[in-house]
């Protein structure tokens, strides 16, 4: 087995039981609980008072959004904050299809681009506005599952008005040519949009460099609470708003501001940011650590997505079948064993039907279901792989006995 070492991930943040699923959620940094307590008590005022009390709140929103600009290297007033990702992304892709449709005089239906691969905030939203008339491509991945640019380039249409492609695959790591894409969009007038949700922590966020002119974020997913997130919109965007109410957010989303989870979120983002090159190697150590002894234990285990060494996977996750065995399957003996980890998306969990990620890169509905997603972070040490990977030995030799008899 792996050699123990007394390194441990930077701000380790232990947990009782083996938690390789943090490409679902992580756990709040302490430091992040500490910053938001105060806007649960002493200063719990509505931001939008104008006594003391919530003029504190609207000074920590205002602090918040300041944060998350500096992460993302763009102006404090491009940043809205919202419930969550699939918020930000149900507002991307409905607010600036719905500002085309207000534009065009043709009565053409605006176009939209996404791909195969994305996260169900993104396709259920793309798919219900071509239920109501827009038009909609979806362009395919490779056996990778990585977006050629130019498979997009042919997709544009004289009435396209929005590109959405994910930064990172929150199922295989495959990470895109975000910025390649978005170039081409620029080439073409066209919006850009990118779901950076496995982002943070690991690669860089800004916008100018990535050439994106909406982007969304999830606190959750980088230590920081859920029910929080961020729709970066850069200015000059055309986009219909669809939250209306009390005009907060300038006007651009309705509903008193959650002012201890957003504090929360840009505290987290900034550590995210400065913490990147030391989280990600460590990360990085752990899933190498992670995928050889399982391939030094487990016998017919096959690799989903880049290579594991690729520049194009994130440094945490790791993605494989394990030919004949059910993933769920696995995942309940692991489960019983004190280790958490994942068949894929979080948010399909209980979902009967196959990967679309991975049966959009070609492989078979029962490779799909074969498949587990263990993604590393700050709560693993070199001896929870070790434990992890026994775990994992026992429930496949197990569940392959039982096929035997």
């Amino acid at each position: 087995m792996h050699q123990q070492t007394d390194k441990t991930l930077y701000r380790h943040i232990p947990t009782s039981d083996i938690y390789l699923d943090h490409a679902a959620t992580t756990p709040v940094d302490p430091d992040v609980v500490q910053a938001m307590a105060p806007y649960f008590t002493g200063s719990f005022g509505n931001p939008s008072s104008i006594y003391r009390f919530g003029q504190d709140g609207l000074a920590a929103v205002d602090r918040a959004r300041t944060a998350v600009a500096r992460a993302l290297s763009c102006q404090p007033a491009e940043i809205i904050f919202t419930s969550g990702a699939t918020e930000s992304n149900n507002l991307a892709l409905s607010g600036v299809a719905w500002a085309a449709k207000q534009a065009t005089r043709s009565g053409a239906a605006p176009h939209l681009i996404t791909t195969a691969i994305e996260h169900h905030a993104v396709t259920h939203p793309a798919e219900w506005l071509e239920q109501i008339g827009f038009d909609l491509s979806v362009a395919p991945c490779d056996d990778q599952g990585l977006i050629d640019p130019e498979v997009i380039r042919k997709a544009i249409k004289p009435f396209t008005a929005l590109i959405s492609v994910m930064y990172a695959n929150n199922e295989t790591g495959a990470v895109q040519p975000v910025a390649e894409i978005a170039a081409i969009a620029r080439e073409h007038g066209i919006p850009m949009h990118t779901d950076a949700v496995q982002a943070p922590g690991f690669l860089p966020l800004n916008v100018d460099e990535l050439g994106v002119d909406l982007l969304s974020l999830s606190a959750h997913k980088f230590y920081g609470p859920k029910a929080v997130g961020v729709l970066y919109v850069r200015q000059g965007t055309p986009i219909a708003y669809q939250q209306q109410g009390g005009g907060q957010e300038a006007g651009r989303r309705g509903g008193t501001e959650n002012v201890p989870s957003i504090t929360g979120l840009g505290l987290a983002l900034e550590i995210a940011n400065s913490d990147q090159t030391d989280y990600a190697e460590s990360c990085r150590e752990l899933r190498d650590t992670l995928w050889n002894l399982i391939q030094e234990m487990i016998g017919g285990v096959l690799l989903n997505g880049p290579a594991i060494d690729s520049a194009n996977r994130l440094p945490n996750n790791l993605n494989f079948a394990i030919e004949g065995i059910q993933g769920e399957t696995v995942l309940l003996g692991l489960d019983m064993l004190g280790v958490a980890a994942s068949a894929g998306s979080a948010c399909t969990t209980g979902n009967t039907q196959p990967s679309h990620v991975l049966t959009a890169m070609g492989h078979s509905v029962e490779r799909a279901r074969s498949s587990l997603r263990l993604t590393t972070g700050r709560c693993n040490t070199p001896g929870d792989i070790d434990e992890a990977v026994e775990a994992l030995g026992t429930t496949v030799s197990r569940i392959r006995g039982l096929g035997h008899r």
